[in-house]
Order: structure tokens, then C-alpha cells, then sequence
């Protein structure tokens, strides 16, 4: 006799519907066969299934079974697909009603004793089951909480594989799973009151947050720019449903999803080694998973130590710095991921790290500071928005400081800027470092005195038009923190101070001093 059921084989950050049937013969000895792409893991369910179905209960008796995975063209990794295996060989013997097997979506791991274990890729195998119509999802217990976003389908945690069957007879029911109240997320503990001083570097990380531009922090060691870095999570704003869905499907598909239920109800936050692989970074692998610039989607990816990082590494992050997301290839298939991240990344001046103190402590040459700054090619620093330099501060003059703004205090303008931009592009979620070229003709007017004195600087410092582009969409963002409809001459100099880090390299290529020895 042979059953069909569905299931579903996740891919990249989705799931395709997939079905998996099993036929049971006779036969003098019983052998269990899998077919249909399946990976190590999935072969290895046939020495799984055989005691977890005779441990919960069931009576297998002599006989040749075959499970097929379909389509039988498409690649099927993991153990989501012991439970569903074993639903199927039941309903093949028997021992459920195939009606009931008709509407029903099943994914889970078992253990020898038939417990069913949490899977991967719940929530992405969720809307695979909404789309196809499928009234029920059958999932493990400790799985409910993800794939019970998906509205429109009712969610079923199974404790074993026993339970399962007994549901899905009829006599032992089980009622749909209800999601526990979402919580907010608890205060992070850090705050950038905690960072006295260093003005110039925070008005460009509030503008970097109000807009999601992407951002350079240069210094002595010292100077606070890891931790002026780690403290901007604490004004960005909060996820909404659609982004924390699709983090959470990120995060599940990974294999990182914390059970926690506020694990991510705050924006990403990822800060890699910089002894990170471009594998690691961008993602990929035999059957392709997400690296950490997505895994950093619609939060931020803090890379310390900039140029410390490999230039294979580095040179990656090229496409998703541009289009905000990263197609994967492979000879049989193609995964594109979301990367849509602000990037902050923090560095020293020179080798030594010292260039800029007013100790004149730096005795780098000039050779080996543009050695070292070469490190970062030009295509990158092209797309990084804003480059900022964080001074040294004495402990002396810090100490003077009166008590710094909070993180609540410019987070609540933060929010404002992100509110004019909701209406400005009309819901979509759009921020103004992401702006198209129509967009920005129609958002970016400039008046023609501040228009002649823009193209003079790009010409004077040989800007690309590129970084034209990110001018204007930074001035657009210090327009918005102002409360202000159109674009200033004031805030197309601001904009272009925080480009400083083009001047520098400039200044080098003149070989004008900037402090330190040749």
C-alpha cells in the first residue's frame, strides 16, 4: 500500500512544498529506502525510524518499505523529514486514516524513542504551507512559537511521535498552539551616556541610525570608537512585524534562532572576528547558508579592526553594500539572501595606531600609513557614506564634561526622521540611504548656489558620483533630524564633513603632512 503526505525542504531563507510518499510490500526481512536526493542526514532516518516507530507503539512487522522525497530532482538536507516519514509509513500500514493526511503539512526530527525535536526553518516551512493552502502544520514541540507568526493556518506541536498519530486518528486531538503575548524586548544596558565627550562622532552615528547610512569610525585605540559602535542598536527603532518575520526567518533557517520568546524582538546586532572567511562573511557552503551580512539584516554588522579584516573579505561586501542583498551561486542552483544592514566599522589611523595624538607618539612613515589605509580599497570606501574621525581625549578634560545626552534622549529623533521618511516613500520600507536615482531626483533638490558648490568640491577632491549620490542622501537625513522639507547649503557641509577620510587619503597622495613622520 502506499501514502503521500506533504512536507517541506527549505531553501536559502524559504521552503518549496515537497511530498514525501512511502509504499510498504512484503517481504522476508524489513528494509527501510530512501530515495529522491536525499543528503547524510536524511539517508541516515532509516536507522532512525525503524525504533522510533517500534518504541512509541507501533508493530512493524517483515516487509520492503520505500520512501521517495518529491520532487525527486530537488536536494533534501536535515532531519525535518523523520516525522513525516514516519506519519507516512503509518498511513501506508494502516494505522491512520489517509483522509486525515490529506490537509496536513508535517516537518520534525525523532529522536530512537520517538520524541519529536525541534527543527530548523519552521517559520519558512509555515508560509509554505499557508501558500499551498494546507489547513494544519504539524510541528515539534519548542517550534510553535516561530511558525505560529504565519497567520491563516492552524499550528499543532507534537511531543512524540505517538501523539502525533493519535491526532491525527481523531482520538486524542490536540489544540491549535497559541502563541505566548509578545513581550518586549528588556533595556540592552548600554547607553551612550556612558560615553562623555566625543560630540562629533555621535551627531554622525544619530544620522547614520535616522537614516541607516553606512559608517567609518577612524582613532587613536582608545578614543571610544568600539564603544560609541556597540551603543547604536540603543537608538535604532524597534522591529516592526514584517522585519521581525523576516529576521526571525533568517535566524530559524540558520540554525541561530535562540527560543527565548524576545530573542529578537531587537535589531540585529553581529560582530564577526575579523580572522572571518568570506564563506563566513557573505555565506554560502555545500548546500548554501546565510554569513553574517545576513544574518545582520535590518540590524547592524559591527566590524572592528577594519582593516585587519582580509581583502577577500572586505572585497565581498561589495555587492551587498550596493543592492543590500547577496545572490549566492552554485552549478545547481542560485540563493539570493537579504542583507539590507548598516554598516559600522571602526579602525586606527596608521599601523601603530597612534597618528593624530596630540602625544606625537606616531613614528609610522608615509609609506606605511597608505600602505596601511590601501588595506581598504577605493570601491569600498566609496560605498560607506559617512568617515569619521574619533579624537583622543585626555582624562582630564573628560572628566570635566557635564553628563552626556542618553541613548532614549536621540533615539526619540531617530524615530522622527524615520517617521517624515515612512511618509516620504509611502510605507514601503525605504530609508534614505536606499533611495533609487528617481528618488533622489525628486527628494534631493538643490537650490543652484548649493548645487555649483557641491559639484566644485567633487571636482576639487575627485569624488565619484557615487559618493555624490551618498551626499545627498546624507544631507537628506540631517534635513529630516531638522525638521526641515528641503535641503540647505548648511546641510550639504555638514554632509560633506564626514567625509573626511577622502580628504586624508587626498592629502597623502599630495604627500601634504598630517601629523607624524614621513
Amino acid at each position: 500500500m502506499m501514502c503521500r503526505i506533504f512536507s517541506a525542504c527549505p531553501i536559502g531563507v524559504d521552503a518549496d512544498p515537497i511530498f514525501v510518499e512511502a509504499d510498504v510490500r512484503d517481504s522476508r526481512n524489513l528494509n527501510i529506502h530512501i530515495v529522491g536526493l536525499p543528503d547524510t542526514a536524511t539517508r541516515e532516518a532509516k536507522d532512525r525510524l525503524i525504533p522510533a516507530l517500534t518504541n512509541s507503539g507501533f508493530a512493524l512487522y517483515t516487509g520492503e518499505i520505500v520512501i521517495n522525497l518529491g520532487p525527486a530532482d530537488v536536494r533534501k538536507e536535515g532531519c525535518l523529514y523523520d516525522l513525516p516519514m514516519a506519519i507516512a509509513i503509518l498511513g501506508a500500514m494502516g494505522a491512520l486514516p489517509r483522509n486525515a493526511l490529506q490537509d496536513v503539512l508535517i516537518i520534525g526530527e525523532l529522536a530512537l524513542d520517538g520524541e519529536a525535536r525541534p527543527v530548523r526553518s519552521a517559520l519558512a516551512c509555515a508560509e509554505t504551507a499557508r501558500k499551498q493552502g494546507v489547513k494544519q502544520l504539524i510541528v515539534p514541540c519548542g517550534n510553535g512559537d516561530e511558525a505560529s507568526l504565519v497567520e491563516g493556518i492552524e499550528v499543532i506541536e507534537v511531543a512524540n511521535l505517538a501523539a502525533a498519530a493519535a491526532h491525527l486518528r481523531g482520538s486524542k486531538p490536540i489544540d491549535p498552539f497559541v502563541p505566548a503575548p509578545i513581550v518586549r524586548s528588556p533595556a540592552l544596558g548600554i547607553d551612550f551616556a556612558d560615553v562623555k565627550g566625543q560630540v562629533f562622532a555621535k551627531r554622525a552615528l544619530e544620522i547614520a541610525a535616522a537614516g541607516s547610512h553606512n559608517i567609518l569610525l577612524y582613532g587613536p585605540p582608545g578614543s571610544g570608537k568600539s564603544m560609541l559602535s556597540k551603543r547604536v542598536p540603543s537608538i535604532l527603532p524597534s522591529l516592526t512585524n514584517e522585519e521581525f518575520i523576516e529576521v526571525t526567518r533568517i535566524y530559524s533557517c540558520s540554525g541561530t534562532l535562540k527560543r527565548e520568546p524576545t530573542a529578537l524582538r531587537r535589531r540585529p546586532f553581529r560582530a564577526p572576528h575579523h580572522t572571518a572567511s568570506p564563506i563566513a562573511m557573505i555565506g554560502g557552503g555545500t548546500y548554501p547558508r546565510p554569513g553574517e551580512v545576513t544574518l545582520a539584516h535590518k540590524g547592524v554588522l559591527f566590524l572592528d579592526e577594519f582593516p585587519e579584516f582580509p581583502r577577500s573579505v572586505l572585497e565581498v561586501l561589495r555587492q551587498p553594500l550596493e543592492d543590500r542583498e547577496v545572490t549566492i551561486s552554485r552549478a545547481s542552483l542560485q540563493i539570493t539572501f537579504p542583507a539590507d544592514f548598516t554598516l559600522v566599522a571602526a579602525m586606527n589611523p596608521c599601523p601603530c595606531g597612534w597618528r593624530g595624538d596630540p602625544r606625537k607618539r606616531c613614528h609610522c612613515s608615509f609609506a606605511q600609513v597608505h600602505h596601511y589605509r590601501s588595506r581598504i580599497s577605493g570601491p569600498i570606501v566609496d560605498r560607506i557614506d559617512m568617515h569619521v574621525e574619533v579624537p583622543v581625549m585626555s582624562m582630564r578634560a573628560i572628566r570635566k564634561l557635564p553628563p552626556a545626552e542618553t541613548s532614549m534622549a536621540i533615539k526619540k529623533r531617530v524615530l522622527r526622521a524615520r517617521a517624515v521618511q515612512f511618509r516620504r516613500f509611502q510605507s514601503i520600507q525605504f530609508t534614505n540611504a536606499t533611495m533609487q536615482p528617481k528618488q533622489l531626483n525628486k527628494h534631493c533638490v538643490l537650490d543652484e548656489k548649493t548645487a555649483d558648490h557641491l559639484e566644485e568640491t567633487m571636482e576639487r577632491l575627485g569624488y565619484s558620483t557615487r559618493v555624490h549620490d551618498k551626499i545627498l542622501r546624507v544631507a537628506r537625513t540631517i534635513a529630516d533630524l531638522e525638521g526641515e522639507s528641503d535641503i540647505r547649503e548648511e546641510h550639504i557641509y555638514e554632509a560633506l564633513g564626514y567625509r573626511s577620510l577622502d580628504k586624508h587619503a587626498r592629502a597623502q597622495y599630495l604627500q601634504e603632512p598630517e601629523g607624524g613622520s614621513r
